[in-house]
């Protein structure tokens, strides 16, 4: 009598591609810091570290606020421009204005910090609003709309101080950019305090679900009765309060405001977050994957310094990054759909 073979269902094995698609940019971020400590022992020290973080810190807060962006598929070429903008006009209000942009110190006759705090979050707001109602209501591609956004703020930050710079200010507002809370500089505080918020409100409230369902699938997440335009209006109006709070804390770290600031960084927050793992096409990433990534291109660059690279070379490495990791998010995302 023939054997009579039970279906069983087969072990489940490991899935390495998805273990790699979920933590590449964390175990590649370990992996970077150890071949670097290996070749320049100098690169773990506590001194070094703090350096890295503090570097990274106001990328970091633009590239929290371009997570919500990408993940409604959106995109934003504008943030360095709008960043110079709002921290030329904190510059401004922490001066009492223009006519004493040079005067150093507790000379200085001004507002104080905190309404220089509140203009930049302002201007960052208006901008970020501004671009939203473009790309919902006239229906304007994010990344036409923003590029054209790149060129007005930088233009107006150009206009608003003549082209020059505007410096000196007093402690109390420099101490947000140069000050520490025990060992930890406290532009790193800010940023991860940032960080813990964003994570918190994108995975724990119905916000952050809304963010995601449109960012999956826009037409669906109308036909379930979500205002899909309201939601991608407020992605932009949180980047441009990032973008913000971003100049306030850019201006205190330098002691100084300039038109050029924030020249290049949409290269770099948009790296950070890609290599975290936020999918281009919108729906899939995490504000903890966004913080990897910005330290991975944190430390990736300090390393590169250490070892006198040449910084066009670090340009190169970086472009390379970006493609590799745009293109392995495309074939996550063919392979999820064929699974």
């Amino acid at each position: 009598m023939a054997d009579v073979k039970r279906d069983t269902p087969a072990a489940p094995g490991f899935d390495l591609f998805g273990f790699l698609a979920r933590f590449a940019p964390l175990i590649f971020l370990v992996v970077l810091m150890a071949v670097f400590y290996l070749l320049e022992p100098r690169f773990l020290s506590q001194v070094n570290l703090f350096n890295v973080m503090r570097q990274v810190s106001i990328t970091g807060l633009l590239a929290i606020g371009m997570t919500f962006v990408i993940l409604t598929a959106g995109i934003d070429l504008s943030i360095g421009s709008l960043l110079a903008f709002a921290g030329l006009v904190a510059a401004a209000v922490a001066k009492g204005g223009l006519q004493d942009r040079f005067t150093v110190g507790e000379d200085a006759v001004g507002y104080g910090w905190q309404l220089a705090a509140l203009a930049a979050i302002a201007i960052g707001i208006a901008g970020g609003w501004l671009q939203g109602v473009a790309i919902t209501r006239l229906k304007v591609p994010p990344f036409v709309v923003t590029l054209g956004g790149m060129s007005v703020f930088r233009g107006a930050a150009l206009l608003f101080a003549a082209g020059g710079p505007i410096s000196g200010f007093d402690r109390a507002f420099t101490w947000w950019g140069q000050g520490y809370i025990g060992p930890v500089p406290v532009p790193v505080v800010v940023f991860l305090v940032a960080a813990v918020i964003a994570h918190i409100v994108l995975r724990y409230t119905r916000y952050g679900r809304k963010v995601y369902a449109v960012g999956g699938n826009p037409e669906a997440a109308r036909l379930a009765g979500l205002n899909v335009n309201r939601i991608i209006l407020s992605v932009y109006v949180i980047m441009g309060f990032f973008a913000g709070l971003g100049a306030f804390v850019l201006a205190a770290r330098l002691n100084s405001a300039e038109a050029v600031a924030g020249t290049g960084y949409e290269l770099t927050v948009i790296a950070s977050v890609v290599i975290g793992g936020t999918s281009l096409f919108g729906g899939v990433g995490s504000v903890f994957g966004t913080v990897i990534g910005a330290l991975l291109i944190g430390v990736l660059l300090n390393g590169l310094v250490l070892m006198n690279v040449s910084s066009y070379i670090q340009q190169i490495i970086i472009g390379v990054i970006i493609v590799l990791a745009v293109a392995f998010d495309t074939f996550a995302k063919s392979r999820r759909r064929r699974a």
